[in-house]
């Protein structure tokens, strides 16, 4: 079972697309979003939830106090799954954008983010995790000293953060690792 952890949706249960994704587990999810409490304040900001599977992680952030969150996601049964999280819960600010991350990415926002929360497939390249990254600079997706978290296999390639990243300690819960970078251009 799948819940959002805490916030004004604490502890109600979100659906899990049937196959093809890998749900952050709820303990990851609460060590995580302990860390970014810890960093920052969710009161109104803008959160991009990349590769969004259950969209578990946007909402989350909308459950905190976000006031926009942005999930993409290509698969067509987990995006109908996000869409069914996002009626569910009622919480404003929630934008469901189905196609590829890379295709979202190719095309500036009409606003920057404050977080970006990018649970890739494991099996992704990590070639493309860096061209996602490299498109969120390049396309104006970030706001100045906007922070980009990375989940991965503990067993997958350490993610290579392009210029202008600045990389922050990584964390490991079991077979996950969390990498993360405050974004400062230059």
């Amino acid at each position: 079972m799948t819940r959002i952890v805490a916030g004004v949706a604490g502890g109600r249960r979100l659906r899990v697309p049937p196959a093809g994704t890998r749900p952050t587990s709820d303990r990851v999810r609460e060590a995580l979003f302990s860390m970014l409490c810890a960093r920052m304040d969710f009161d109104g900001i803008r959160v991009l939830d990349l590769y969004a599977g259950s969209g578990a992680l946007g909402l989350e952030a909308l459950s905190r106090g976000a006031s926009h969150a942005l999930l993409v996601e290509s698969d067509r049964k987990a995006a109908a799954v996000v869409r069914g999280n996002i009626a569910d819960l009622g919480l404003p600010g929630a934008e469901l954008r189905p196609g590829t991350v890379s295709s979202v990415l190719s095309t500036p926002p009409a606003e920057p983010y404050d977080l970006v929360l990018s649970d890739p497939p494991y099996a992704l390249d990590a070639i493309q995790i860096t061209a996602d990254l490299t498109a969120l600079t390049t396309n104006n997706w970030l706001y100045p000293d906007a922070l980009v978290v990375v989940e991965r296999a503990t067993r997958s390639p350490e993610t290579t953060w392009p210029p202008g990243f600045s990389p922050q300690r990584t964390r490991r819960y079991g077979e996950t690792r969390i990498e993360s970078a405050d974004y400062e251009p230059r």
